[in-house]
């Protein structure tokens, strides 16, 4: 069941990764959003899917799903994600989210260094995101290991190396290798809270501080569309 007042569950799996600019766009719209923090103390998961209008699962810093660094509550993550799918529920995720996101959904994740890199993303797919994804965008990439989407993803954007950087599977749930709203702040915090450097942090950050104006303006398009995709609109003003 799905109404007005049902909020969308976040799952942050570190302190200095959340939703960013994204918090804007969805406040702006009258989206409600709830964090879980199972990293913190006393913080957990929820215990069901059932009233939620749906879940993003966000990027996990050094966390991957594989046997390099797997985040401790993978297995907990899946069966929620799992049970979104079954109950027709949007599933956004975010570098670690989108690897958990494939899992859930019949893909995969394969073991790979973190990285923190700057690139740009282009679209692949007429009408992707309702139309409104760019043609080209920048992307900000902090991950360990890489999704694999299933087989019946559609692929929506690639990277510089071809690779799936945007992809749509199960209708209504959609997986991005970055995050769509990171900030130079984020970064900065996530080697604070881990003290783990990825190759090129330095050179990276001066990158993503050069483009955050551009994220900034790609995101508008992105959100625009990722909204009227999962109907979190409709479910706002009942229509």
């Amino acid at each position: 069941m799905t109404t007005a007042a049902n909020p969308v569950f976040v799952i942050q799996h570190t302190s200095g990764e959340y939703l960013g600019q994204i918090e804007d766009h969805l406040e702006g719209r009258g989206v409600r959003f709830t964090y879980f923090r199972p990293f913190t103390a006393g913080g957990g998961l929820p215990a069901t899917m059932e009233f939620a209008a749906g879940l993003i699962l966000l990027g996990g810093g050094p966390w991957g799903t594989t046997g390099g660094r797997a985040v401790p509550t993978l297995t907990e993550e899946l069966a929620l994600a799992r049970q979104a799918l079954a109950l027709g529920k949007p599933v956004i995720g975010f570098g670690l989210g989108a690897q958990i996101l494939c899992l859930a959904a019949g893909g995969g994740s394969e073991r790979a260094d973190l990285v923190f890199e700057l690139g740009e993303a282009r679209r692949v797919a007429d009408g992707a995101l309702a139309g409104f994804l760019p043609v080209r965008f920048p992307i900000a990439v902090f991950m360990r290991d890489r999704p694999v989407p299933p087989a019946d993803a559609e692929v929506l954007a690639v990277d510089a190396a071809g690779r799936p950087a945007l992809f749509r599977c199960a209708g209504n749930c959609f997986g991005f290798t970055f995050h769509p709203g990171f900030k130079a702040g984020m970064a900065e915090d996530l080697i604070m809270e881990f003290d783990e450097l990825p190759d090129e942090f330095t050179a990276a950050l001066v990158d993503l501080r050069g483009t955050q104006r551009a994220i900034e303006d790609a995101l508008i398009p992105i959100m625009t569309g990722l909204i009227q995709e999962t109907g979190w609109m409709r479910a706002v003003t009942g229509g």
